[in-house]
């Protein structure tokens, strides 16, 4: 069932998407060569406890696996997404997901940026570009009116372009008072095809894009998704707002982007507008 969101339910998830942004900003600030995946999850956790709010991956169930470990999803290289956190300990070079979800006064937040370590491959850089911008395809697609295919086929269409393979076996999401609601929002589709997009309907949109195939594997903890040929993937996820002509962006890569270019000693960018819906 698809739940419409009122001002009140809409003010309540952006208090939870900003903890979350606050949580991937201190991310971009930490993630060099050396930092431990580990080390960045127990920083969460405490920053989200701090804030008032429940870390929502910690303990989710899915099908046979056990339940999840960590407070965020760290997932690197050929990982797609899922990575538990650990001792593994960031190299120059990796490319890293940090997906964070989170509980905070009965709503959600769950978005995801992804992390480049040091220096990067030119085709490692073109992959993480590709997917943030399709993302931002996805959104300018998610208009009341629109279809849900809309979504889909505008990633799609971007990426495939371009050479890179869409994963079909995940899926975005609709989100609010559970993490996971309807509908599903795939990164493939038909335009003019799927559920019709109503306003108040709050969505994750989240392209997960692969240097090569778009086919994955599952490793035996149950968790950890990666590209089947082992290539670098890239993830990027906004929560959303369908509103007429054009969508509200409820989260935020602002401060996430400030972090980055503080690392590089760099001014930082000038902030985007909250309902900026393209790139």
């Amino acid at each position: 069932m698809i739940t419409l969101k009122t001002d009140r339910d809409l003010a309540g998830l952006r208090r939870a998407a900003g903890v979350v942004g606050a949580v991937l900003a201190e991310a971009a600030g930490r993630i060099a060569p050396g930092v431990t995946t580990g080390e960045l999850d127990r920083v969460a956790e405490q920053m989200i406890r701090d804030a008032g709010g429940r870390p929502a991956f910690k303990g989710y169930r899915s099908g046979d696996a056990a339940p999840f470990p960590g407070s965020l999803c760290v997932s690197v290289n050929d990982v797609v997404v899922h990575g538990i956190p650990g001792a593994y300990a960031l190299q120059e070079g990796d490319v890293v997901t940090v997906d964070c979800g989170v509980e905070l006064e009965g709503y959600f937040g769950d978005f995801a940026y992804t992390f480049p370590v040091g220096e990067i491959s030119d085709e490692n850089r073109a992959l993480l570009e590709t997917t943030k911008a399709s993302l931002y395809e996805g959104i300018a697609a998610a208009v009341s009116g629109n279809r849900i295919g809309d979504i889909g086929h505008a990633v799609q269409r971007y990426c495939e372009a371009r050479g890179y393979g869409v994963v079909r076996a995940l899926v975005g999401h609709g989100i609010g008072r559970q993490m996971h609601e309807d509908p599903q929002v795939p990164n493939v589709g038909y335009p003019g095809r799927g559920k019709k997009l109503r306003e108040g309907m709050t969505l994750c949109i989240e392209p997960m894009i692969n240097r090569g195939t778009a086919a994955v594997t599952v490793d035996a903890d149950g968790w950890t998704v990666r590209s089947a040929d082992r290539q670098p993937s890239a993830h990027f996820e906004h929560m959303i707002a369908v509103r007429r002509g054009r969508p509200e962006v409820l989260s935020s890569y602002d401060a996430i982007e400030a972090a980055l270019a503080t690392a590089r000693g760099e001014a930082a960018p000038a902030a985007s507008m909250p309902e900026q819906a393209h790139a």
